[in-house]
């Protein structure tokens, strides 16, 4: 098989995982009396055990050597709190008040979020395409949210807001690890964050009473946790050794389109054309910000000049 091929089917394959997690949580909530901070605690602490001790394994001695340096301890704390425990707790909320497509479509709005924090940062203005992509992704929410009408919301304020927030967190998740990326494996910083919010939260599986659950129940948590967070995770980081940052970064449209597969056929959720239409949308700005329209430009440049 071809690398690029391989990294195609390496990319998809991860988020579609991710999307399959995102329909078996609307599921677990519809039906059980699951908590979503236990869920969630359960999820990140499982997976940031077996993570860890991989990257140990992997790379010896390497996570000692992050959490060694103050200012490494610092960002990964912040990285855990702010970006891991944050967007995984905000994301169910947003799948339990509204459903798995419009919750996973509603956190690619991150780019937003970014583009707007580094014109801030930068003290500039975004680039046209970023406020190409903005005016996209808010029409695309506008869509969502009134179902196309002025008069009336079709997601209920909670739902509109977690989802809002899902995708600030999202924002946060992909900037503030940033630094720690430029020195150290993404396994080992994402295992340690991973384990640290999951400690942080581990207390609600004792608080929260366990839930009751059938062998179904139990099979859909532990994929959400193995398949759902670990494979999905591994599956994707792998695809950006055969393929670009950009062509991932497309393909990772396969998780809302899985969810929306599964939820529709499997879970009866209904969908507007206005939802529809919304969701395509703010996919499209992810589209936007992932090719590098510079690089084509200038490709285009060159071959009239020949």
């Amino acid at each position: 098989m071809k690398k690029q091929s391989k990294g195609i089917l390496l990319a998809a394959g991860g988020a579609s995982l991710w999307g399959i997690s995102g329909a078996a949580a609307q599921y677990l909530f519809s039906t059980t009396n699951i908590s979503n901070t236990w869920l969630v605690a359960l999820r990140l602490l499982a997976a940031g055990v077996l993570l860890t001790l991989w990257s140990a394994i992997k790379f010896p001695g390497e996570s000692r050597q992050l959490v060694a340096n103050k200012t490494n301890r610092r960002l990964l704390f912040l990285f855990a709190i702010l970006g891991m425990a944050n967007s995984q707790l905000s994301y169910f909320l947003a799948i339990k008040y509204s459903n798995a497509p419009t919750a996973t479509v509603i956190q690619y709005l991150q780019p937003v979020f970014i583009i707007l924090w580094l014109a801030l940062a930068k003290h500039q203005w975004p680039r046209r395409i970023d406020c190409f992509s903005i005016a996209i992704a808010l029409l695309g929410t506008f869509f969502l949210a009134t179902g196309g009408r002025l008069d009336q919301l079709s997601l209920t304020p909670v739902a509109l807001f977690w989802g809002i927030w899902c995708a600030a967190a999202a924002a946060l998740y992909t900037l503030l690890p940033r630094p720690l990326l430029q020195r150290f494996d993404a396994l080992i910083v994402c295992g340690l964050a991973m384990l640290i919010s999951g400690l942080l939260l581990s207390p609600a599986l004792v608080i929260i009473p366990a839930p009751r659950l059938n062998l179904l129940d139990w099979l859909l948590v532990a994929y959400i946790v193995i398949g759902g967070m670990m494979f999905s995770y591994t599956l994707f980081l792998q695809s950006i050794r055969y393929i670009s940052p950009a062509a991932t970064g497309i393909l990772s449209a396969f998780e809302p389109l899985v969810a929306t597969i599964l939820a529709v056929g499997l879970l009866g959720t209904q969908l507007t054309w206005a939802a529809v239409s919304g969701s395509l949308l703010i996919l499209f700005t992810t589209i936007l910000q992932a090719v590098p329209f510079r690089q084509v430009a200038r490709l285009l440049h060159l071959t009239r000049l020949k």
